[in-house]
């Protein structure tokens, strides 16, 4: 995955600035497509719904008068990424920002999980030039029962940015991994049961404030990016916490009341 953002990043420069966003099509990544639109990016939107796709290209173009190019993928898939780096080639784009946000959730315990769905959590990917913003989750700083890959997944994420970063420092290059908490988007009403004590009753952020707000600190060039106080003390006290009541506490928070009795020895 990594190789073929490498070689878009060789391609000859052209005088306007182009965005990669992957996950565009819904949620966060809908909104992070907006936000660079209206800040006269041309814009590269992959996702896995090529007629929703379709409708934001045409909605995106006719506010703001941005170019849009579509690709229709599912970044789960072996060879995907080969796919939108030969799409990209072809239309001779150099990708200026990559915003890595697609992604996939399931809850509930790992022993009754879907197999086919876990294995299409995908890893994130890099890039040479510009600036890149990988989508991480608040997931990342402590294990979580009840959505165990997930959680994993996220770390990965989190990992892979600080590393990568790293490697790049003193080179131009930024990379920001943005850790948002629970936020109202189809992910969310699809994954966790409604009554999850997590987000019950809890107003949650739209998509729209995470994407403006990982813009600006993707700009700043910020290596990691923790929306809203509640998520940040979240973040911290996992680190100054014994793992043991961490992972109690979360399995508590991922859990629902109806779940009370068969989660109670677990606090």
């Amino acid at each position: 995955m990594i190789e073929w953002l490498e070689k878009l990043m060789c391609l000859e420069e052209v005088e306007d600035k182009t965005a990669l966003v992957t996950g565009a099509s819904s949620g966060i990544g809908f909104e992070f497509a907006k936000v660079l639109a209206r800040n006269k990016y041309d814009l590269v939107l992959v996702a896995r719904n090529r007629s929703r796709l379709d409708g934001i290209k045409n909605d995106l173009h006719q506010a703001y008068g941005v170019k849009v190019h579509v690709i229709a993928c599912d970044l789960s898939q072996v060879g995907a990424c080969g796919d939108i780096y030969g799409q990209v080639r072809k239309k001779n784009l150099d990708i200026d920002i990559l915003i890595n946000n697609a992604g996939v959730g399931d809850w509930g315990l790992f022993v009754d999980s879907n197999l086919e769905k876990q294995e299409q959590m995908p890893g994130m990917i890099d890039r040479r030039q510009g600036k890149i913003l990988n989508v991480s989750s608040t997931a990342a700083f402590q294990p979580g029962p009840l959505m165990s890959v997930y959680f994993a997944t996220k770390a990965y994420v989190l990992s892979f940015s600080r590393a990568i970063a790293q490697e790049l420092k003193d080179t131009g290059v930024s990379v920001t991994c943005l850790c948002p908490g629970p936020t109202a988007t189809n992910f969310q009403s699809l994954t966790f049961p409604k009554e999850i004590r997590l987000t019950y009753g809890r107003k949650l952020p739209s998509p729209q404030e995470i994407a403006e707000y990982g813009y600006k600190v993707m700009l700043r060039g910020q290596g990691i990016a923790i929306h809203g106080i509640l998520n940040r003390l979240m973040a911290l006290n996992a680190r100054f916490f014994p793992q043991w009541i961490t992972l109690r506490l979360v399995h508590f928070m991922q859990s629902t009341e109806q779940e009370k009795g068969q989660y109670a020895r677990f606090l």
